[in-house]
């Protein structure tokens, strides 16, 4: 399946990472064909690139939840349910958040990235990681999208927290 991707970036912070918009394209490309999506019809993905402020938003007015996040995703179809929509829903992204996480982590911002465009994709195919099967499965999907592109396991180091 082609993916036919909407870039939006509403902010001037992406600046701070190169090619933002091809490691996008490129870690959605490696998503599709992973998760065997690969032979069905075209299908759509919006995606922002944004600040702290518009997550913390939209985190509030759909979570209830008043902080920002590092990645929101809004699927078209039910969870748990891949219709066959050409239109598979949103995905946004916070700079600040995702640089900071990246910096605690010790992996490059690009990677970081990478992983969270990639979670934010499964969200909208229907996985999850509420039980801890889920979470596997999502989690090992995740790292085989992420090896397709050079980037290593993110599973295998933590955040350190002061």
């Amino acid at each position: 399946m082609k993916v036919a991707l909407d870039i939006s970036v509403p902010s001037v912070l992406w600046r701070g990472l190169p090619r933002a918009r091809s490691l996008v394209r490129e870690t959605i490309a490696a998503a599709v064909a992973e998760s065997g999506l690969a032979g069905r019809e075209g299908a759509e993905v919006s995606l922002c690139l944004a600040d702290d402020a518009r997550l913390r938003a939209l985190n509030l007015r759909w979570r209830g939840v008043d902080k920002p996040t590092n990645v929101l995703s809004f699927p078209a179809a039910p969870a748990g349910r891949l219709v066959e929509s050409t239109t598979l829903g949103d995905i946004a992204l916070a700079y600040e958040t995702l640089a900071r996480e990246a910096g605690e982590l010790g992996v490059p911002l690009a990677d970081h990235c990478r992983h969270l465009v990639a979670h934010g994709f499964l969200h909208l195919i229907g996985y999850d990681h509420q039980a801890d099967k889920e979470a596997k499965r999502m989690e090992a999907l995740e790292t085989r999208i992420l090896a397709r592109l050079g980037v290593a396991d993110p599973y295998v180091r933590e955040i350190v927290r002061a």
